[in-house]
Formats: C-alpha cells, structure tokens, sequence
C-alpha cells in the first residue's frame, strides 16, 4: 500500500491511496468467503458452501466488487495510521482507479485531530479562589433558617421592609403583558431582592386591598434581551401583609435545627458546610481557569465536526432543562429574547471552547501516560448500577460498551484535570 497525503485545512486531510496485487488478492479471497454465505447450491445449507466450492459458481463482477469494498475499508484506516493522521469521522472515499486484481487507487477526505502543540502546562498563573467562611457568612445561613421557622401573623397595616406579602401582578411593556411577568397569589419577603430594583420598595407603605402601578426599568444587563434596558409597568394588587417574628437565636433554637446543643455547634457545623461547598465550588473554576489557561497557551484548532456535535449536544441540554418546564426550544429563545441565529453564534463560541479544552487535556494525557484501568471503570459502573436501582433502562445502558467507553473517557479526563492541578500547586 502506497499513500500520500494533502492538508485541506487545520482539521481536514485527504489520502491518496494505492493498492497492489497483494491487497486485492486478499481482498477477493475474503469477499469469495462473504459472498458463499449467501449462495443457494444443491446438497449444501445456506452459509455453509465452502469456499473453494464457491469460487466456481460466483460471477467475477460480484467477487470484482466487494473485493473492492473489502480493500477499501481493510485499507483505509492502515491509511490514516501510516499518515499519522487520526480521522474523527467516516472518511469520504472516491475510488478514481480499479483494475480487477492489478490495482485499486482512491481518495480518502475525513476530518481529522488537528495537530496539537501543548503550551508549559506546569507553570500556569492561574490561581484558586479563597474557600474562607466569615462570620457574616454564617449568619447569613442562620438566618436564613430562623426565618423557615418564624411566625407568621396577618397584620392590618402598611407593609414595610422585613414583611411578608401575597400580591396579585401583571407586568406590561408598551401596554401588552410580556412573558413572565404575570402572578397570582404569589408570596414575597420585602427586602429579599428577589424582583427588579424598585418593584419591592415600591410595595412598601401600601396596605392590603391596594391596587397601583410600579413605574420601572429592567437592569441593561437582564437575561431577557426582550426587556433588557425597557421600561415597564406592573400593575400590582396587594392581597395580604404578613408580619415575621423570627425565633431567638439561642440554645433552644439551635435544638430545633438538628442534634445540636447550643448555637456554637450549630454554627460549627454551618461553618464545615459551607468549607466543604466553598473548596468544591473553588476548585472546580480552579480547574476551568487552568485548562482555559492552557488552552491560550497552545496551539489548538477546533474541527467543525467536533464544534457542530457539542452545539448539539448544548442544544439538546437546553431542550431537555426547557422541556422539564413545559417549554420547547423555541420558548426558551422566545424567552430570552433571542433568535436562534443568535443563540447559535454565542453556542458556537461556548462549543469551539469545549471542543479545545477537551482535545488539550486529551493530548496531555496521552504525553504524561495517563490512564484508567479497567477495575475503576468496572467498580464505577457498579457504583452507577447503585445509583440508578429504580432505573431499569439506565441500568440496561451502562451495559453497552459505548457507555462504558464514554465513562472510561471521562474518568480520565478527571484523572488529566487532578494531574493538572497538582502540578501547578506550589
């Protein structure tokens, strides 16, 4: 086998290739062997006509072509090793010559691992956030708890900052109710900043039974690009005005909370919690901040093939969180006030970054030897088997060795992402 090959792009090669006499002889002998499995004679079972047998009553055109066929797809990916080249897709093949046991000559184009130069990944500037838990943080959550357990009492007074509210609203833009913005009975802690600026200071020194209108301006930077920056009016009907009493913060309360003794172990333990969420939380943008990092550092281009499937399996993410919401696709767009041109330029840049943070890692772990055995991925199935117990089908799934490939892919791109932070821990 002759090749030879011409770089169509950073991510796209094509391969001539050249076949001789000794690879289409074994070709046809192999398609002779192919095509008895079909063959009807007298005095033999279907699939069971040997081959010699079969060399007598099978017409030169069939063997002629699937010994090409054969010779084709034997050869094709012994191409694209002998080129060094790592396809990431079906090859297009085009056969430009045959000549029946002489030759076989084609072109193979496929999308391939563009050619990857690492940057120094052991010393990376980025830097992990602080995981320190304040005194202000834990009162945070404290009081966050006093409040599930404070008393709530109907009072016949203008509502103020610290009340609890039932309010009827309807949000227009230009006279018409936009999206979301429409509520009924719905229960608001005054103070919370829970809505736009000024909707709830709005309600404050109004009293049950009062309708008005709230005059606002949704933040330049709000989610929905519909509202973004525009002036609205909620039209509000204040139906109830809750006063909160929340409960001391003693020894008596920190009882209630759980298996603590005094308010000192309850914060002890809101203090841990909150260490362990902080540390996940910090060193999982750790780990992003250095393959980002990385990523800049290195000489990386990002296939189209991989670059459209992660903006699919984005789409698809979206589609499925929307969907669990009673919404489409094209709600969720509607929604934030996108067309799905522009959704699919920002998916776009989001997709081209996975595509190269993944190839990066997946170089790095190819030079530093890294790898997942198969008795972690075995105890890691087990593990999921667990998890999904009520779960017949996703049981059923793990079970295909595809999934099992995709665990074992992950595992070591966890394993990459751990050596990466470990060797830029000073």
């Amino acid at each position: 086998m002759k090749t030879t090959s011409k770089k169509l792009s950073d991510s796209k090669v094509e391969i001539k290739v050249v076949l001789g006499k000794e690879e289409l002889q074994d070709a046809r002998e192999k398609a002779i062997v192919r095509l008895a499995k079909d063959l009807k004679l007298a005095g033999f079972r279907k699939g069971k006509v040997p081959a010699e047998v079969a060399r007598q009553h099978l017409s030169e055109n069939d063997i002629n072509s699937v010994a090409a066929d054969i010779a084709v797809r034997i050869s094709v990916p012994d191409a694209f090793d002998k080129e060094k080249k790592a396809a990431i897709m079906i090859p297009k093949v085009e056969v430009t010559k045959y000549v029946p046991n002489e030759t076989l000559e084609y072109t193979a184009v496929s999308d391939i691992l563009p050619e990857i130069k690492l940057g120094d990944y052991k010393n990376l500037k980025a830097k992990k956030e602080s995981t320190k838990v304040t005194e202000k943080d834990i009162k945070e959550i404290v009081d966050r708890i006093a409040e599930n357990y404070a008393d709530h009492q109907v009072v016949k007074r203008k509502a103020k900052d610290g009340d609890e509210v039932v309010i009827d609203f309807v949000g227009k833009k230009d006279g018409k109710a936009f999206d979301g913005g429409t509520a009924k009975n719905y229960t608001l802690k005054l103070g919370s900043g829970t809505f736009i600026d000024g909707f709830e200071a709005g309600i404050v020194g109004h009293e049950s039974g009062d309708k008005f209108d709230l005059n606002l301006t949704f933040p330049k930077d709000y989610g929905v690009k519909d509202l973004a920056g525009q002036k609205v009016v909620f039209e509000v009907l204040l139906k109830q005005v809750n006063e909160l009493t929340t409960p001391k913060l003693d020894d008596e309360f920190a009882s209630k909370c759980g298996p603590f003794k005094t308010m000192d172990e309850l914060k002890a333990d809101i203090k841990k919690n909150l260490e362990m969420q902080n540390e996940h939380r910090a060193g999982e943008k750790y780990k992003d901040a250095l393959v980002e990092e990385l990523v800049k550092k290195s000489k990386v281009s990002a296939p189209e093939v991989m670059v459209h499937d992660q903006l699919h399996y984005i789409r698809d993410d979206i589609s499925r969180n929307a969907q669990a919401q009673g919404m489409s696709f094209e709600d969720y767009l509607k929604q934030t006030g996108q067309s799905e041109e522009d959704w699919e330029k920002e998916a776009s840049k989001i997709a081209e970054a996975r595509v190269k943070a993944s190839l990066v890692l997946q170089v790095l772990a190819r030079d530093e030897k890294i790898t997942v055995d198969d008795d972690a991925v075995s105890a890691k199935i087990a593990e999921l088997s667990d998890v999904y117990q009520k779960a017949p089908e996703a049981i059923e799934q793990l079970k295909d060795p595809r999934v099992r490939q995709d665990i074992k892919n992950r595992m070591t791109i966890e394993k990459t992402l751990d050596y990466l932070v470990k060797v830029n821990t000073k």
